[in-house]
């Protein structure tokens, strides 16, 4: 008889996963994430009678991971019921690069990714990005329906992406969680990670050397960069702009493909001066880059044209590059426009671009919500053009503002103009009256909608040199760390461009210091990161009324949903939103 039979709590699952793999009806209380793993390992083909080792999966040949982690591991590896109990150490991929001791099973497999072995807990922590348990017949194999293994993430210091995973694998534990060798793991982690973080400081020096050889004093235009790090002289300050500075990082996260003295790194085509590039090594691999720049030559050429509004149509994103061409489309064509959106995200900016060279005319509701519209003549001065002649095109911001009276006479002057060449903004707020949601219904067809800032956040790099004030006679441009980068990314931005743009202005008038940015400058709420909030007494209510369903179904996530009256979606989704915040302690969802 096996551990796994021996064990009351385990024996359902034991009976479930036989089930499962003779096609069987699986039994209600059967945790849908472990059913999921399952059918993964089904379809990715693997054979729960693997009684031998999975095929030799390619080895790196030279892995920073395990030359950081070995001295660490093996400090460690004394402290192990080396009978019982087994230490593994694999990379990103999974594929094992150091192990020792003795577990059941543990000798069979040299890559532990789901395709080849399906579901353990080293695949799971890879996935979730945090400890991760799987014990006995959660597993897919035959050979660990008897062992019970937990694995760590393993993070860089210097992205935070997941270098690898640690596993402690033993005997079957059908008790309480956590794993008996959880601490163990959690500890050789950090052992790991502390080595990775000293290595850092090592190569941070490196590059420090590099930086001060190639700048011979302040005179010289030089950059220093790793994809962490930046050190910028005086000199290459005044030269270098955001998109050479991006250009340049860029150069440095694809360090290691070249083994040359000196490369290229492709520059913009405006940036205005030329770049030497020499790769920065320590211990035998590249670690990053110093660059010096020089001024390029000025060719004479026409005068450039008068800016544009800044930040107004700038942006990559699917979402935004959408709907510019959208509103550009619908502009192109006779009739009016409906431009919605939060406050904030441009709405009246992209109207003007659309607008520009036509001399429009320009109305906010929000200044004058009663503008007296009769007969279809604008009794407010400025606009009086338009409804006399209907030549010149009109700008309405904030059409959500208008007054009841003047809205009713817009919608009767559409119905008379069709083709009036009117653009309004909207932002979407308390509920329409009828005559403003007819309004909105006309123009429903020829609508577009921005996309808010937080569902665009790769457009924030290049939003910043747009909104940026232009520099004082001599001093640098206004340049941003990779760590301020990302907390300008990850806050959620209820004022969208608009707010992004106050502080722009606010760090450019306000630094008295050179060099990038940095996250400390930030304001608290940007430089924090988005915060969990307490959950209000109607949602407590609910996450527990939730939680309850789920014990009462054995986790059956589809019977709690139905009992509890709510689609499964919206039960999912409900989990997702209370994962993480305050609230008091019990079991997870």
């Amino acid at each position: 008889m096996t551990t796994a039979e021996q064990s009351p709590a385990l024996a359902p699952l034991r009976q479930a996963r036989e089930r499962f793999l003779t096609g069987r009806p699986l039994p209600d209380g059967v945790p849908d994430d472990v059913v999921a793993a399952w059918r993964r390992a089904r379809f990715f083909g693997v054979r729960p009678d693997l009684d031998g080792p999975v095929r030799e999966s390619a080895q790196p040949a030279d892995s920073p991971l395990l030359e950081a982690a070995r001295p660490a591991l093996t400090r460690i590896a004394p402290a192990l019921d080396a009978g019982r109990t087994a230490l593994v150490l694999t990379d990103e991929r999974l594929r094992v690069l150091w192990s020792t001791g003795s577990a059941p099973g543990d000798d069979t497999c040299a890559d532990l990714s789901e395709r080849e072995v399906g579901h353990n807990s080293a695949a799971l922590a890879l996935r979730t990005r945090r400890r991760a348990e799987v014990h006995g017949p959660e597993h897919f194999l035959d050979v660990w329906q008897d062992v019970s293994a937990v694995s760590v993430p393993l993070f860089s210091p210097e992205t935070g992406q997941v270098l690898g995973t640690l596993t402690v694998a033993r005997a079957l534990w059908a008790g309480c969680r956590p794993h008996p060798g959880a601490a163990l793991a959690e500890a050789a982690a950090a052992a790991v990670e502390a080595e990775l973080r000293a290595r850092a400081r090592t190569a941070e020096r490196a590059l420090l050397d590099a930086y001060e050889r190639a700048a011979r004093g302040r005179e010289r235009a030089v950059i220093a960069l790793d994809g962490r790090n930046r050190l910028i002289s005086e000199a290459a300050a005044g030269l270098a702009s955001p998109q050479v500075l991006e250009a340049l990082e860029r150069g440095a996260r694809a360090r290691g493909r070249d083994t040359g003295e000196s490369y290229d790194v492709p520059l913009p085509e405006d940036a205005g001066c030329t770049a030497e590039i020499t790769p920065v090594r320590h211990e035998g691999r590249v670690i990053g880059l110093v660059a010096v720049l020089a001024p390029r030559p000025v060719e004479p050429g026409p005068e450039p044209s008068t800016p544009r509004p800044g930040g107004a149509l700038v942006g990559g994103s699917v979402a935004w590059r959408h709907a510019v061409a959208r509103a550009t489309e619908l502009f192109r064509t006779p009739g009016p426009v409906l431009v919605t959106g939060e406050r904030g995200t441009g709405k009246t900016a992209l109207a003007l671009e659309l607008l520009d060279g036509t001399d429009p005319l320009v109305v906010d509701a929000a200044e004058s919500p009663e503008l007296g519209l009769k007969d279809g003549e604008w009794e407010v001065a400025s606009a009086g053009e338009w409804g006399r002649t209907g030549d010149r095109p009109l700008l309405l911001r904030h059409a959500e503002r208008l007054s009841q009276p003047d809205v009713a006479a817009l919608n009767s002057l559409l119905e008379e103009q069709p083709d009036a060449r009117l653009i309004a903004t909207h932002t979407p707020g308390t509920s329409p009256g009828p005559c403003l949601q007819r309004l909105l219904d006309t123009l429903a067809a020829r609508s577009v909608t921005l996309p808010a800032l937080h569902e665009r956040p790769e457009d924030i790099r290049e939003l910043l040199p747009a909104l940026t004030p232009g520099p004082a006679p001599g001093s640098p441009p206004l340049t941003w760390t990779l760590d301020a980068l990302r907390a300008l990314e990850q806050h959620p931005w209820p004022g969208n461009v608009t707010e992004l743009a106050h502080l722009v202005r606010a760090l450019a008038g306000t630094r008295r210091v050179f060099g990038p940015v940095r996250r400390g400058e930030l304001p608290d709420p940007v430089r924090e990161g988005p915060a969990g909030r307490t959950l209000s007494p109607m949602e407590l209510a609910e996450r527990s009324a939730i939680l309850e369903a789920l014990r009462r179904h054995g986790g059956n996530k589809a019977r709690a949903a139905t009992a509890l009256g709510i689609g499964r979606a919206t039960l999912y989704r409900k989990l997702r939103e209370y994962q993480g915040r305050d609230a008091p302690n019990g079991p997870r969802p």
